[in-house]
């Protein structure tokens, strides 16, 4: 693996987590580092870090806090 990349996969802790869950990245990873790019898009898909996720845990965030609110004013 190129000192590149191991610098990036070191420097992420989830990264570097995610790799050690799926060491058969490892092969990938040693045989190109144009690799990476899928590497960390399938983390993010894991822990559900992608754009998307974060909007959905803000609009769940919002709909519970309204709940939270609405069975408060119901008292």
């Amino acid at each position: 693996m190129q000192l590149e990349t191991q610098f990036q996969i070191n420097s992420d802790i989830k990264l570097k987590s995610f790799l050690r869950e799926n060491s058969y990245w490892y092969k990938y990873l040693n045989r190109s580092p144009s690799y990476i790019k899928p590497f960390i898009k399938k983390m993010k898909d894991k822990y559900k870090l992608t754009p998307k996720d974060k909007l959905n845990k803000i609009t769940n965030d919002i709909n519970t806090f309204k709940t939270f609110l609405s069975i408060l004013s119901s008292k």
